[in-house]
This record gives C-alpha cells, sequence and structure tokens, in this order.
C-alpha cells in the first residue's frame, strides 16, 4: 500500500478544498492511504485579519523568519508528499515556511517526492523559487507543482482578495467577480488525483519525472514576470524597514507601515501604469526571454 502525506495550512479553507478534490480519487483507491496533517501556527492567526496585524508579519514572511508551529502527530514513512500552500507578500505563507525549516520536517521529507499545490492571487512565482530551495534543504525532491489562481483579471482580485482577507466576504460586488479560485476550477482538480493514482500504480514517484505533465498544472502568466520580480525586490526593501521599525504589533511597526501603504497607493497611481505601458512596449522585443521564463517557471509539471 503507497501512503500519502497531505500537509497543508489553510486559512479560509480554500486550499483545503483544492486539496479534498485532488485527494478524492484516491480515496477510492484501495491501494492508497491519504493522511491529512494541518500545520498549526503558534500561536494562531486570525481570519479574517485586522489591517495591521497583516501587515505587521510582512518582513518576517518575506524573509521566512521566526515562526513557531506545533508538532505534528506523526512519525510514520510516506511513499508522496503533498504540500498545500498558500501566498504571503510573494512567499510561503509564514506557517508553511516555520514547518519547512523545523527538525521534523527534515525527517519526514528526507528523499521524499513531493508534489506541491498552491492556491493564491495571481503571483506565485517568487514563492515557489523559495519553496524549491526549502524542498531542496530537506533532502527532498519536487516533482510537480500544481497552481490555482483566483478567478478575474489582476486588477481586480487587487480588491477583492484584500476584502476577503480583512472582512471575510468574497462574494461578487459592484463590477468585482467573486475572490478567490473559481468553483469550477476547483472542482475539475480530481483530474490531477487519477494522475496521482496512476502514477503509483506504476511507481512512477520513485522517478525523477513530473507526474501530471499535459494537465494544465501550472500557467505561467508571462505579462506578470518583471512585475513580480520588481515587487519582491521593494518588500525585501520595505521588509527591512519595517523590521528596524519594532517587533510585531509594536507602535514603530504600525507608523512605517502606515508609510508603506502610502507608498504603495502612490505606486499603483502613478507608477504601475507607466510600467505596464513600458512593458507593452518592450514586450515585442523580449518574446523569446519571456518565452524561456515562462518555460522556466511551468516547470516541473509544465502548463
Amino acid at each position: 500500500m503507497k501512503k500519502i502525506l497531505v500537509l497543508h495550512y489553510s486559512q479560509s479553507g480554500q486550499l483545503r478544498q483544492v486539496l479534498d478534490h485532488i485527494i478524492a480519487p484516491l480515496e477510492f483507491d484501495a491501494d492508497v492511504q491519504c493522511d491529512y496533517l494541518k500545520i498549526t501556527p503558534v500561536p494562531e492567526y486570525p481570519f479574517p485579519w485586522k489591517f495591521y496585524d497583516f501587515f505587521s508579519i510582512f518582513p518576517e514572511s518575506v524573509f521566512l523568519e521566526d515562526q513557531k508551529v506545533e508538532h505534528l502527530p506523526t512519525s510514520e514513512e510516506y511513499d508522496l508528499i503533498i504540500l498545500g500552500y498558500t501566498v504571503w507578500f510573494l512567499s510561503p505563507s509564514l506557517p508553511v515556511s516555520g514547518f519547512m525549516q523545523s527538525s521534523q520536517a527534515k525527517e519526514l521529507f528526507a528523499g521524499k517526492p513531493v508534489i506541491t499545490v498552491i492556491a493564491c492571487r495571481d503571483m506565485w512565482l517568487t514563492a515557489q523559487e523559495k519553496m524549491k530551495t526549502l524542498i531542496t534543504d530537506l533532502g527532498a525532491r519536487l516533482i510537480d507543482n500544481v497552481v490555482f489562481t483566483d478567478q478575474g483579471k489582476s486588477l481586480y482580485s487587487f480588491v477583492t482578495t484584500p476584502r476577503w482577507m480583512l472582512t471575510g466576504k468574497k462574494d461578487p460586488f459592484w463590477f468585482f467577480p467573486p475572490a478567490g479560485v473559481a468553483d469550477e476550477e476547483i472542482e475539475k482538480a480530481s483530474r490531477f488525483g487519477i494522475a496521482i493514482s496512476s502514477a503509483l500504480a506504476e511507481d512512477r514517484e520513485k522517478g525523477n519525472e513530473a507526474l501530471l505533465k499535459d494537465l494544465g498544472a501550472a500557467s505561467v502568466n508571462g505579462k506578470l514576470i518583471a512585475t513580480e520580480h520588481i515587487a519582491h525586490r521593494s518588500f525585501r526593501i520595505w521588509g527591512r524597514l519595517i523590521q528596524k521599525a519594532g517587533p510585531q504589533y509594536s507602535r514603530g511597526r504600525k507608523v512605517v507601515i502606515t508609510i508603506y501603504i502610502c507608498f504603495l497607493l502612490t505606486l499603483v497611481i502613478t507608477v504601475v501604469p507607466l510600467n505596464i505601458l513600458l512593458q507593452k512596449i518592450v514586450r515585442p522585443f523580449r518574446k523569446k526571454a519571456t518565452a524561456r521564463a515562462v518555460h522556466y517557471y511551468e516547470q516541473p509539471s509544465g502548463h
């Protein structure tokens, strides 16, 4: 019998829904055992968030620092690990990155094949690069990556996602679509479980080839690559400034966070439109470079 560990941290429950649909076909496989384990941060984070509480963990999220988690109640050996995570500030969420740097993760992941499953707004490239490093440092190997992004255009999710995080409301309003991944996309996630079940029956998880090729596992929007790189560099600069202002939830951090939010809003109104225009001008001259980048980020599973 093959044993699968489904490891995750989901505040809103959306990521757990995605994982449930992926795992559903495996639940009917008599030769497969699936164990769900939830990563629990210490202390727990609220959902929905309070505004300053969310931004107060900005630096630690960006630099993958200072997150304690509860010990998981397992000591079993698994044939495959499916790791579900969301993206905070272009990084794996703090509870997940905290666990991945724990001694228990070293024991669980060493030598194991790993499939990552991401549910996020629309930018996940930097987070997955960080996750690749964390997985490699544990002596594990990434064999697949599956990504689910929010419905609607990026501009819409720039409004709908913060509204969901800060109020808990994800319903459509005005001309904005619902927040989060579309229900129909979540329902179609079972195709990955079917492919995993077939691969396990043939012991293909023991090799280095992706199990989920040609299933639309990870689709990269080439137009967002440069924007994400710029945003991450900015996050690192502001992360250090906020960190130096004082510990989490301190008055000093709130002051610098307020300045940062004003800076960010100004950036969105002024620099972002200019950047979009500039990218449209240079895009025809960077087709090959963009295509190479898209191919790289869509690995190992591909689009």
